[in-house]
């Protein structure tokens, strides 16, 4: 069996480009399927896929251990984001192959399952960018959870940290913790809540910002600190007594590195589109075993990433919870075809070979690249200074 082509199909979802990934062969009908989206990236990452597939061309789609090093270490220049979510995209169509071709499905090729189902959170709106990135008063905050709730979810996550300057005043915190205690109150104690910080804010404020909110018991805190910085992070750590996640816009195990031999978070967040693909992810996640860390992978991503996502829950045993967003555009689940069940709250197993998704390329079409809401642009500090989304 050899790598006869690999192909890219861009479909536009506002906030990002969805960018799927088509690895052909020459077995009439077998193909498998990756994805790679990236936002604001959707031009270079096309360019990418497409230098890569130079690499690959020809080789036995099964040896997908040998094909990610070939990619990986023989492109010389060690990949940044750009180029591991191309990589991303291309090991997990290789994995989709290969279920298909053994007729089972990928989870059972990575070890087999772990647990019976997979423990799912969303965000407010169910992934609507507006209600995700739009909202700072209590009133809708809570309406919009409550109907997250109502579709069954225990966990939702909010990100309405301030957008913030090194140092902010009393009354930033008092509002933040506001919101958050006013919204606890609202949920019960049953209701897991976590809340995403993107990376908004620099150590003095992340630790002012988790300690206001500390006795309302958020599941854990997302990313206080921009990621370039372990020392601040392992700060923020240190300082705290919430739980801290991070590692969404960490690439490859190498990156992950330095945050496991400094503990400097508490669970860990791959993107499975990003990080390098599905088996690095769970040599990512077999690091953080060692250091007694969860594991809830990063996804905000189009289907096929929740196919992998699934495959690489039920797969992985210090695996947590799995972020979707699965209400992000209407037409969805008319574009990628999928097996995937939820009920209460969880993905169910599928058992379709390979990821168990087919793309459907005539639906595809309707949705074709345009330039993407670029949302960070619109972030600026009261004196027109320019903030971290």
């Amino acid at each position: 069996m050899k790598i006869t082509d690999v192909k890219t199909v861009v479909v536009n979802a506002e906030m990002r480009n969805w960018v799927f990934t088509k690895v052909e062969t020459d077995v009439p009908g077998l193909f498998g399927w990756g994805e790679a989206s990236l936002e604001w990236k959707t031009r270079s990452l096309v360019g990418t896929i497409e230098d890569m597939k130079q690499m690959v061309l020809g080789e036995d789609p099964r040896n997908i251990e040998h094909i990610y090093q070939k990619m990986y270490r023989q492109s010389f220049w060690r990949m940044g984001v750009i180029g591991m979510s191309a990589i991303s995209s291309i090991e997990q169509a290789l994995w989709d192959i290969a279920g298909k071709d053994l007729g089972v499905p990928v989870y059972r090729l990575l070890g087999g399952k772990v647990r019976d189902k997979v423990r799912m959170y969303t965000h407010l709106g169910g992934g609507n960018m507006k209600a995700v990135y739009e909202t700072f008063e209590v009133e809708p905050l809570i309406e919009l959870a409550q109907q997250c709730v109502a579709n069954g979810y225990t966990a939702i996550k909010v990100v309405f940290v301030p957008y913030s300057e090194p140092l902010e005043g009393p009354a930033t915190v008092k509002r933040f913790a506001h919101m958050f205690g006013t919204l606890r109150e609202a949920m019960g104690d049953n209701i897991d809540i976590m809340v995403d910080f993107h990376g908004r804010t620099y150590p003095a404020m992340a630790i002012q910002y988790i300690n206001a909110i500390e006795e309302f018991h958020p599941y854990f805190c997302e990313e206080p600190v921009p990621p370039e910085n372990v020392p601040a992070l392992l700060e923020v750590r240190q300082s705290t007594r919430v739980p801290i996640a991070t590692g969404e816009r960490l690439v490859s195990r190498h990156q992950f590195r330095e945050v496991f031999e400094q503990r400097a978070c508490h669970v860990i967040q791959p993107d499975l589109c990003h990080c390098g693909g599905l088996l690095e992810a769970k040599k990512i996640a077999a690091m953080a075993e060692m250091y007694q860390m969860g594991v809830a992978p990063h996804n905000p991503l189009g289907p096929v990433a929740n196919a992998a996502a699934l495959h690489f829950a039920l797969s992985t045993p210090n695996f947590l919870i799995q972020e979707d967003m699965l209400t992000d555009v209407p037409w969805r689940w008319d574009v990628v075809k999928s097996d995937l069940q939820t009920k209460n709250g969880y993905w169910l197993p599928c058992e379709t070979p390979g990821l168990g998704i087919e793309v459907d390329e005539k639906a595809a079409a309707k949705h074709p690249f345009k330039q993407e809401v670029m949302h960070s642009l619109t972030i600026r500090a009261k004196d027109g200074a320019v903030l971290d989304w």
